[in-house]
């Protein structure tokens, strides 16, 4: 059975921006299929020819790609309904791998933060137990 690769998928096999299931499909059909390697070639030598596509344009400068603020009001849950259904579905449609490496940077970037404020706390906390025994053992001693 023959999957079809569109000229689009090509093109981002080509600039490694293809979903990597996809990819892997890709390049085994590319192992069987001379006409889909022969397709490859074709729009390889555009590229390098200096034809470009739009998509390959929008892709090429991440147009469309949310900045770390929007994506930041994404993951807060205070996007509108709108922009927040973009964001997912370049998430979950597109699978850019630019949007979801900015996702996942911003989910682990918390994390971190978060667990750097309770190290924090923890430190505040075990510092000033040792200071209110002190004042209490004083108290308890005049």
């Amino acid at each position: 059975m023959t999957k079809e690769f569109s000229d689009a998928e090509l093109d981002c096999y080509i600039e490694e921006t293809l979903d990597a299931d996809r990819a892997r499909a890709l390049e085994q059909q590319l192992r069987e299929d001379e006409s889909l390697l022969k397709r490859l070639s074709q729009i390889n030598a555009r590229r390098g020819a200096g034809q470009h596509t739009l998509g390959g344009i929008w892709r090429q400068n991440q147009i469309g790609i949310p900045s770390r603020d929007q994506m930041g009001s994404f993951l807060l849950g205070v996007l509108d309904d709108q922009h927040a259904d973009y964001i997912q579905f370049r998430v979950d449609v597109l699978k850019c791998p630019f949007t979801i490496a900015l996702k996942t940077d911003l989910e682990n970037q918390k994390s971190e933060t978060e667990d750097e404020t309770s190290t924090r706390r923890t430190k505040f906390f075990d510092s000033s137990v040792g200071l209110l025994r002190k004042k209490t053992d004083r108290k308890n001693r005049s």
